[in-house]
């Protein structure tokens, strides 16, 4: 009786450890599964995570970024406006979704009845009362501040953007490029073949809109040129495309403008420019477009070099206004408003032009 009991402690003893052994083996085995299921699975999550965090930054930003709707007082009118060739980019396609969105503003552009249209007759017109506000690629003169001052108003100028002046050549020229300088000697007569500048023995043919026109000038106001006349061989256009057909047709004629404008042109080619010889900066996004695959792809404007400083010779864009406490303050300073939101300066870009903020 004794042996009998003993044996049935004992085998309800191995019975328990076999038991005990096969939960905790069960317990291990889960264990393991799960962890292996957690590294299989954690990529996913942390994916699904930080797109979560991104798309809740992206809301996040776009309900604070501002648009052409956040802009208030914008007036509920028609107006007249116009200025610089070089902003024709923008009133195509940045001025057109203003007017799409904002459909209580209603914009005209207003050519002058005389001479070229650019930035010196759209100041001048709006001094005149012809315009209600202008596009300009250039600073206002002390000229014009005093004409402004002696109608018993002033003008202010609020950059919205910026662009290069580029210098554009026949494509057949060899030459590598030009300094500052020598650009201004070109556009003086004192410079009149390539040869000074390491070209071929080609007389040089300077084409130019006239001063009182200019869209664009290589005299900053602070250069002690400014003011200078031009050399007796400079030829006077009407507009940039003038110029275009006259440079395709003419080895030895240059050509200086609103960069946007003239380097995706396939008949023509920008000249680097620098300060100095050693240090030429292309106003183009390298490599240059050759004139046979300019069809398929256009040449861009260098926004870094535009940014950076780097480039020598830059064009900033303003909207001119006019300070009377009258109408045309009022959609002068919308105007300018508008295309200082983030939208605005996204199009603006888009428009191939480089931003302020």
């Amino acid at each position: 009786m004794d042996n009998t009991n003993q044996r049935k402690a004992l085998i309800n003893g191995e019975l328990g450890l076999f038991l005990r052994g096969l939960i905790i083996g069960k317990v291990l085995t889960l264990m393991v599964i799960g962890g292996l299921l957690w590294w299989l699975l954690k990529p996913n999550l942390l994916s699904r995570n930080s797109a979560n965090s991104s798309n809740q930054n992206l809301n996040s930003l776009s309900s604070t970024a501002s648009t052409f709707q956040t802009v208030t007082d914008v007036p509920n009118a028609s107006f007249n406006y116009g200025g610089s060739t070089a902003w024709a980019s923008i009133r195509q396609l940045v001025d057109s979704q203003i007017q799409s969105d904002r459909p209580e503003l209603q914009l005209r552009y207003v050519n002058p009845v005389s001479g070229s249209p650019g930035s010196s007759s759209g100041i001048r017109m709006l001094l005149d009362g012809k315009l209600d506000f202008a596009q300009s690629s250039r600073p206002l003169t002390d000229e014009e501040q005093a004409i402004a001052k002696e109608r018993g108003f002033t003008l202010e100028q609020r950059q919205v953007g910026m662009d290069g002046v580029a210098v554009v050549v026949n494509p057949s020229l060899n030459v590598p490029g030009l300094t500052v300088d020598q650009l201004q000697q070109i556009y003086l007569g004192k410079i009149t073949n390539w040869n000074q500048v390491g070209g071929p023995n080609l007389p040089i043919t300077p084409l130019s809109q006239r001063p009182e026109d200019a869209d664009t000038v290589i005299f900053p106001s602070n250069s002690n040129l400014k003011g200078q006349a031009f050399g007796s061989n400079v030829q006077y256009v009407y507009s940039s495309t003038e110029a275009v057909r006259q440079l395709s047709k003419t080895p030895g004629s240059v050509y200086y403008a609103s960069a946007r404008s003239v380097l995706p042109q396939c008949s023509v080619k920008a000249l680097p420019l620098g300060n100095t010889s050693g240090q030429l900066i292309a106003p183009y996004r390298e490599p240059l477009v050759s004139p046979e695959q300019c069809l398929r792809q256009r040449n861009q404007l260098n926004t870094q070099a535009i940014k950076d400083g780097s480039y020598p010779l830059i064009a900033n864009l303003y909207v001119i206004i006019k300070q009377n406490k009258n109408r045309e303050q009022q959609i002068g300073d919308a105007y300018a408003k508008l295309l200082l939101t983030d939208e605005g300066q996204r199009a603006i870009e888009q428009a191939g032009f480089v931003a302020v903020r």
